[in-house]
């Protein structure tokens, strides 16, 4: 499944948020949704809102905070049109640390 790269320590991101990561240069957005994690590319489709910062978090889903477009952080699918997505990455904990895929993964 690729390479991993560490990219924070689970301490850093509370229960119900999110995060922007960088993993090798690309923007992620990490979630922690109850203690398993979850990663999609940062940048919304629409008009390259910042999902991780700032994007709110209800559940599974993140809205964007520039206009409201709303994905699905468990499938990386617009929860209006799930034909419209932001790449999803692989996501393992090894102890206290998270680490990310450099890939995204392939629906």
């Amino acid at each position: 499944m690729g390479d991993f790269v560490k990219v924070v320590r689970k301490d850093e991101i509370e229960p119900g948020a999110g995060k922007t990561v960088d993993v090798e240069g690309t923007p992620v957005a990490l979630f922690n949704l109850g203690g398993t994690y979850y990663a999609v590319h940062n940048t919304c489709r629409h008009r390259g809102g910042p999902l991780g910062e700032g994007g709110e978090l209800a559940g599974s889903v993140v809205t964007c905070p520039w206009h409201g477009w709303q994905y699905d952080v468990t499938t990386g699918e617009k929860v209006a049109n799930p034909e419209i997505r932001v790449e999803k990455f692989a996501v393992r904990v090894e102890g206290d640390d998270i680490l990310v895929s450099k890939e995204a993964l392939h629906a």
